[in-house]
């Protein structure tokens, strides 16, 4: 007897534990912060709360071991392989910008120039999702519900707002550096909506811009970051050294406070007050039909490439992200229900460190200059071939070849390429050249070139791929200072990957996962199609996570 009562309850919870599977979260806030490094999350740790960067680490669950799987890591292509759940290899999303061979110009990500402004000025307008070949989790969602679900991606950069926003969403909005306001395009809507324009009327800038930018703490406090105005830090605005505290309104004088405050941690809290407009207007999360808010902070990666992730700067911009992220959850708490969401936070890439600090501490760093190489292997081209125009393009780190002119030359394209790749292999600050032929065919084992492969796309990346040597970063060899991203080195790929709320319980694990796991785990836990490109794997640690 107390057999079978075991077994019935067994059963009973068995099928309490499926229904509940079945009910889907009212809101999912997929968070991307531009440029974030996954030990941030340890190194600033002290100086978090308890309800922001903290409450996503200790209640919810995280992957250490979070990686980009391919080269470039860059913004756009970062954004569309978290929610496309694949890499450029089918994303199509090569690089923020790209050399289109067609036209012999240049491609960016989220440009289309047959749409127009919504609000904002002109020229930030022709603005769409159209480049990305992949669909996303955004328009899964959406076509699940048959476009009942509510979809808006909000971002500082157009790209950021766009590109995660999917092909059809409710609307995308980003911040127009010019008018200090939030913008679209026709692409999207054909006018602002009213909450857009009541935001707008707020005057966030004026509000902001009003005051100094000065340490949450006592500047000696911070002791996760080095000195004050390293060298290497670039200047901030018309300032002659990058140390606070930072006189906003006097340097809004100078500089137009619209485009200075995106490269200020008042950015983020634009975006996060916009964030509250946007479930506030839409009435995002009031049904049983899960809406979705792509947010993408981008004020982190312009002030991470200006003073570098061992600034002061970097690390007071994160200790008020955590601010925002306490007051996005709060709200969410509170209008729209306590586990009744779900939120995933990851980055669209990390970063290097300043090659200048790291060379005046005798690490073995630099900058690549393919201006003063390209001048050296001109040389060489015409001994070989008579001719020096035989390279259309360098973008991304690959280079482009005038078929055109090796055509009507008469020239073996192959003996091109082998002049070219040897000459780049013999160059120092070099890792390897490859032919594309070799990458767009390789199925072996090798990191590096694997990596190379899952970002080369036959119809949009070059014909030869260079990758620089660990920590050595792509420059003119006239402005050393800053820094950037884009390989496939650890301090690049290495980012935070943390899910919270509904069906989410408690964890972590150090197994390797790469970024393109994101959206396949978030289809999972809605129960909807895979995004019609994806090619990573659900979590199932997440998933085993739940099982009690």
């Amino acid at each position: 007897m107390k057999k079978t009562i075991v077994l019935l309850f067994f059963l009973a919870s068995f099928g309490c534990g499926t229904q509940s599977d079945l009910e889907r979260p009212k809101l999912v806030v997929g968070i991307v912060v531009d440029q974030m490094r996954q030990e941030y999350l340890y190194r600033f740790y002290n100086k978090f709360g308890n309800n922001g960067f903290k409450r996503l680490m200790d209640k919810g669950f995280m992957v250490k071991n979070a990686h980009y799987n391919y080269i470039p890591t860059k913004t756009g292509p970062g954004h569309t392989s978290v929610y496309t759940g694949t890499t450029p290899r089918v994303h199509g999303v090569i690089g923020n910008d790209w050399y289109e061979k067609k036209s012999g110009g240049s491609m960016y990500c989220a440009g289309d120039s047959t749409v127009q402004a919504v609000g904002g000025s002109p020229e930030a307008g022709k603005i769409s999702s159209r480049n990305m070949l992949s669909t996303t989790i955004t328009d899964e969602l959406g076509q699940f519900f048959q476009n009942r679900s509510k979809i808006v991606g909000i971002s500082i950069k157009d790209r950021g707002a766009a590109l995660p926003a999917g092909h059809n969403p409710t609307g995308a909005y980003w911040y127009d550096g010019k008018t200090g306001e939030f913008m679209s395009s026709t692409y999207y809507v054909d006018k602002l909506p009213e909450w857009v324009n009541d935001f707008n009327n707020q005057k966030w800038v004026e509000k902001y811009m009003s005051q100094n930018w000065e340490t949450s703490y006592p500047i000696e406090e911070y002791m996760e970051s080095a000195e004050d105005d390293r060298p290497g830090e670039r200047k901030f605005g018309d300032r002659k050294s990058a140390t606070f505290p930072y006189n906003l309104k006097e340097m809004s004088k100078e500089v137009n406070p619209a485009s200075l405050i995106r490269s200020t941690p008042y950015g983020n809290s634009i975006l996060k007050e916009m964030a509250l407009a946007a479930i506030k207007g839409e009435s995002m999360g009031q049904d049983d039909i899960t809406d979705f808010l792509a947010v993408s902070f981008s004020s982190t990666d312009y002030v991470g490439h200006a003073f570098g992730p061992y600034s002061k700067e970097i690390e007071d911009t994160y200790i008020k992200l955590d601010k925002d992220l306490e007051e996005l959850f709060k709200y969410l708490d509170e209008n729209v229900g306590l586990y009744q969401y779900n939120v995933f936070l990851t980055a669209d890439h990390a970063v290097a460190e300043i090659p200048l600090t790291l060379k005046n501490q005798k690490y073995p760093t630099d900058y690549f200059d393919f201006g003063t190489a390209r001048k050296v292997l001109s040389k060489e081209l015409i001994d070989a071939f008579g001719e020096d125009k035989l390279i259309s393009a360098y973008s991304n780190d690959q280079i482009f070849l005038n078929k055109q002119l090796i055509k009507e030359s008469a020239i073996d394209e192959s003996e091109v390429k082998k002049l070219i790749i040897d000459f780049f292999n013999s160059n120092y600050g070099i890792s390897a050249a490859y032919d594309s032929e070799f990458i767009n065919n390789y199925s072996g084992s090798n990191k590096d070139v694997q990596m190379l492969a899952a970002g080369f796309n036959a119809h949009r990346s070059g014909d030869i791929l260079l990758t620089l040597n660990p920590g050595w970063l792509s420059g003119n060899g006239v402005d050393p200072v800053g820094t950037t991203h884009g390989s496939h080195y650890t301090y690049d790929t290495h980012v935070p990957m943390l899910f919270y709320g509904k069906s989410i319980n408690a964890g972590s694990t150090v197994e390797y996962h790469a970024i393109t796991d994101l959206a396949p785990t978030i289809s999972m836990l809605l129960n909807i199609k895979l995004p019609s490109g994806a090619t990573g794997q659900p979590i199932e640690e997440v998933f085993e996570s739940r099982i009690q």
